[in-house]
């Protein structure tokens, strides 16, 4: 009988599902180890474009980006579970958190390189952390805005239930807070990478005070190819990195996007669920039952563990009191770290031209804000409705999905020589051009987040309004926009920053021997960036901390508010 069950477990799908697992441990380990080899400084100048090397670079590129997936995941889930679970942390987290958003991936490298290229020196490890760093800071801002947004919309009665059945904070995490924001992780999840690969040019390639060092990758053969000046060799870049993004589509997001649809709140299954081939085919293996009762053996022990180390929320007397008490320690230790440090920067940044340092990038932040503004409107008016189409309908869904994801994750870099040849000809000024390439990295966010609205709506309310015969504008007030409105203000705020942050690409466009230049924030902190003229660079930064920082709290924070007292489920 023993035997029999083996036969029985054992196919052709265990077969496939077995290898496909092997071969991408033996690409990992196989690409993970170049990243410990040498190299001088002063010779990593240069990448070589032959299409023979176009493999090497997709699977060096593929595992920088997810290892920066990864630790976006895990910074997010730390990251808004304190600031959704603790009022007080929320007032400094959130505001940090626009911040952040708000400094470009250009300004993190030219800050942070120096200091890993220090700590491991001679290394490639050193420049492989810097490039895995700039691709982090490009993915995530809207995971950890998507999850904030979830923790703080669960449903009151899910909410009480939990409370009721005395949950851990860890088995409560793993039980309601990350089921609940399952869709909203998975499809800013590829708004994720989409944004790394938008800015894998500058990741990869690294050019700060005058000097360049790249590294193996998609972004750097790309570069070097439109330094060049050679249209063919960018098509090839453009071709491979589309077949990467289709690849990963269909083994993971696809497969991710199928399996979130089981945490939809709702009475009844959609007739027309999301499917996929892999999950499929992962169902059927052996495989998928052999992790199922090793989960089981060790799914136990771990959340007794979890209860130990985190516990539940205490009520016991007094703990109000220890919390004011710890509150005004923290408070107090905190504004004066922050208030030194901010001493500090300002010291350095005014020392040579004093305050007037700041008057060239606050106007020409003003120019680049209104670039921002006519991006979010435009941006609004075209993907909302288009993004409840795709994530009310799975079988649109299925076919939209590969396609948006390929639209997003396209690389402004990549058309530079189209838009140089394009603005030249037509005689538009990069002014104007400018927009259109800051939507190439802004306009998604809105897009992925009103799909993963739509997408989240219980299908049991669909049918309700059927039942009832509510369609077209009654239906989009009664149930469409109360449903995406939380999702679309998480999307925008990740929008409006992800513009700002675009601009450092979009305001300058170089291709050959030709380069044109935009008045504006980004133009500003680029031109600074690659000069290591650290003063104007901070001072750029900071301005547009300040802008971004400004318009969060004075507008969308109050628009998320709103929709967060209104249509909190």
């Amino acid at each position: 009988m023993p035997s029999l069950s083996l036969r029985r477990r054992f196919s052709l799908v265990d077969l496939v599902v077995g290898l496909f697992v092997l071969v991408v441990l033996y690409t990992i380990v196989v690409v993970g180890k170049d990243t410990t080899l040498s190299f001088t400084p002063t010779e990593v100048t240069t990448v070589d474009t032959s299409p023979a090397r176009l493999p090497y670079y997709a699977a060096r590129t593929l595992l920088r980006m997810f290892v920066a997936l990864g630790a976006s995941y895990l910074f997010t889930f730390v990251y808004a579970y304190i600031a959704a679970h603790n009022r007080h942390a929320e007032r400094l987290m959130i505001p940090a958190l626009d911040i952040l958003q708000s400094v470009p991936v250009l300004g993190f490298l030219a800050i942070t390189v120096t200091g890993f290229l220090a700590l491991f020196p001679g290394s490639y490890i050193g420049l492989e952390l810097a490039a895995i760093f700039a691709i982090f800071t490009s993915q995530v801002w809207n995971l950890t805005f998507s999850f904030f947004e979830s923790l703080t919309n669960q449903p009151s009665e899910l909410d009480e239930a939990a409370r009721m059945m005395g949950l851990s904070r860890w088995r409560r995490f793993w039980r309601l807070d990350l089921p609940h924001g399952a869709i909203g992780l998975v499809w800013n999840g590829m708004m994720s990478m989409g944004g790394g690969w938008f800015f894998l040019v500058a990741a990869e390639a690294i050019s700060v005070s005058n000097r360049t060092y790249t590294l193996p990758g998609i972004g750097s053969y790309a570069g070097a190819a439109i330094d060049a000046g050679d249209l063919g060799k960018v098509g090839l870049a453009v071709a491979t990195m589309a077949v990467l993004v289709l690849a990963v589509n269909f083994v993971l997001w696809q497969p991710l996007v199928a399996w979130s649809e089981k945490f939809k709140n709702e009475q009844t299954d959609s007739a027309n669920a999301p499917r996929s081939l892999v999950l499929d085919l992962v169902r059927r293996s052996g495989w998928s039952r052999g992790t199922g009762r090793v989960r089981s053996r060790i799914g136990e022990p771990i959340d007794r563990l979890g209860d130990r180390l985190f516990g539940t929320p205490s009520t016991a007397p007094g703990s109000a009191v220890a919390g004011r008490t710890g509150d005004i320690a923290f408070w107090t230790i905190t504004t004066a770290v922050i208030g030194y440090g901010a001493w500090r920067l300002f010291g350095y940044i005014v020392e040579i031209e004093g305050w007037a340092v700041f008057w060239p990038p606050l106007w020409q932040g003003a120019i680049t804000f209104a670039r921002v503004v006519v991006l979010m409107i435009v941006a609004t008016v075209v993907w909302v409705p288009i993004g409840v189409a795709i994530g009310s309908d799975p079988r649109t869904s299925r076919i939209a999905q590969p396609l948006i994801q390929v639209l997003a994750s396209f690389p402004a870099n990549f058309l530079f020589p189209f838009a140089t040849w394009v603005l030249l000809r037509t005689g538009i000024s990069l002014d104007i051009g400018g927009i259109a390439l800051m939507a190439l990295g802004a306009q998604w966010y809105i897009l992925f987040n009103v799909v993963a609205g739509a997408q989240a709506i219980p299908n049991d309310l669909k049918e309700a309004m059927d039942d009832i015969n509510v369609h077209g504008w009654q239906r989009w007030r009664r149930l469409t926009l109360p449903a995406i409105l939380p999702h679309y203000v998480t999307g925008a705020i990740t929008a409006s920053g992800g513009a700002w942050n675009a601009s450092i690409i979009a305001e300058v466009v170089t291709y050959g021997g030709t380069t044109l230049t935009a008045t504006g924030l980004g133009a500003y902190i680029s031109g600074a960036a690659q000069e290591g003229d650290y003063h104007h660079l901070l001072a750029g930064i900071t301005v547009m901390a300040l802008y971004v920082v400004a318009i969060n709290r004075l507008f969308w924070r109050r628009v998320y508010l709103l929709v967060e007292s209104r249509y909190a489920r």
